[in-house]
């Protein structure tokens, strides 16, 4: 399997995103009793003006994205470190799989029986776990993964997600074409 990648955010040590870390990121409320939980952040016009053009452009120098949003050079790189270490926001190389021998992708829906969280926190640990989401419906877990081919796709299904305590049932659906993706939608 290739050798992945580490998340680099700010000085460029690894990182692993907490499941709560991700639905905050991308707007949506995380309960804070929740264990894993994490105060949200309160971000202003400025702040939310620095993500949007972050963006747009996550290389953009700080000259440049201080005059976009006002503020001086100093000012928005004491900014973008605040947003970067309260988890408001990662900057972050997107990478094509295909260019590091990986050649298939899904999304596995995921039924536990029991505490999903337990669940959860095991399935996080599996590489081939590019994005983790709990939901509501048929599905408990929703879990992205990328792998070389259908034989490391089978293994993982069959030799590690099953093999969790609680998976009681998953369902596969293999991805053929990315019709869209992107990471500009704002700060709302």
């Amino acid at each position: 399997m290739a050798e992945r990648l580490p998340q680099v955010q700010g000085n460029a040590r690894e990182r692993r995103v907490k499941p709560t870390e991700s639905l905050a990121i991308l707007g949506f409320p995380v309960d804070d009793s929740e264990p894993m939980a994490r105060p949200h952040p309160v971000l202003d016009d400025i702040d939310r003006a620095i993500v949007e053009q972050l963006q747009v452009d996550g290389r953009m120098p700080y000259t440049r994205l201080g005059a976009a949003v006002g503020l001086s050079e100093a000012a928005v790189r004491q900014r973008v470190q605040r947003l970067l270490e309260n988890g408001s926001m990662q900057v972050v190389a997107v990478t094509d799989p295909l260019s590091y021998g990986l050649r298939r992708a899904a999304m596995i829906g995921i039924v536990v029986d029991g505490d999903v969280r337990i669940a959860a926190e095991r399935i996080a640990g599996f590489d081939e776990v590019i994005y983790l989401v709990h939901v509501a419906g048929v599905f408990d877990l929703l879990a992205e993964v990328v792998v070389a081919d259908d034989e490391a796709l089978l293994e993982l299904i069959n030799g590690k997600i099953r093999g969790v305590d609680g998976v009681r049932r998953t369902e596969s659906f293999v991805y053929l074409r990315l019709a869209k993706q992107h990471f500009a939608y704002g700060v709302r």
